[in-house]
């Protein structure tokens, strides 16, 4: 079974991160919550208290498929600036691993020169951290092993391509009806 870690850290946009962590253990895929730091209990940008699975300490980063960072404009601040999480973030490019950034996040991905060439969309007004990117307004853009999507709206699109990615689209697609989504 495909396992992901959704990373959550102070002022995190709720929606966008529950939305992944929802659909994807829906598809019966195993997620983790992670705190990106010690505390178990993480608050979103609308103050939503949410306590997670695992502290970063906790993480298993070998046994993960899949990084997923949820944006948020002080969420976003505060991963990029978790040195220990952005050397796993590298690593899993390195490695051809999936990541995953909705919102502002996409902008860690893009000032780690993670989306030269590549495809990708993020929240509006960020496009110029998306450095090398072809930037979109899609959705959600896939690009080889990253994903990249705009933000609250798109929030559910992003899930479904997660989880389409990690247990494949015929699935994800019944998810979707299952949950009553249409695009």
């Amino acid at each position: 079974m495909s396992r992901l870690a959704v990373f959550f850290a102070e002022g995190y946009e709720e929606i966008e991160a529950l939305a992944v962590v929802d659909i994807c253990r829906r598809c019966g895929l195993s997620v983790d919550m992670v705190s990106a730091y010690g505390q178990k209990q993480v608050k979103g940008s609308h103050g939503i208290l949410v306590e997670m699975d695992k502290t970063f300490e906790q993480a298993d980063f070998a046994a993960y498929d899949m990084l997923v960072l949820p944006g948020g404009g002080l969420g976003t601040k505060n991963l990029e600036a978790h040195a220990e999480l952005m050397e796993q973030v590298d690593a899993f490019y390195r490695d051809g691993k999936y990541l995953a950034a909705i919102c502002a996040a996409p902008s860690i991905l893009g000032h780690r020169g993670i989306l030269r060439g590549r495809r990708a969309c993020c929240y509006p007004g960020f496009e110029s951290h998306l450095e090398g990117a072809q930037v979109t307004d899609g959705p959600v853009e896939i690009s080889d092993h990253v994903i990249t999507s705009r933000g609250m709206g798109t929030a559910v699109d992003f899930g479904l391509a997660v989880a389409g990615i990690l247990c494949g689209e015929e699935k994800a697609r019944e998810m979707a009806e299952t949950i009553v989504y249409h695009r």
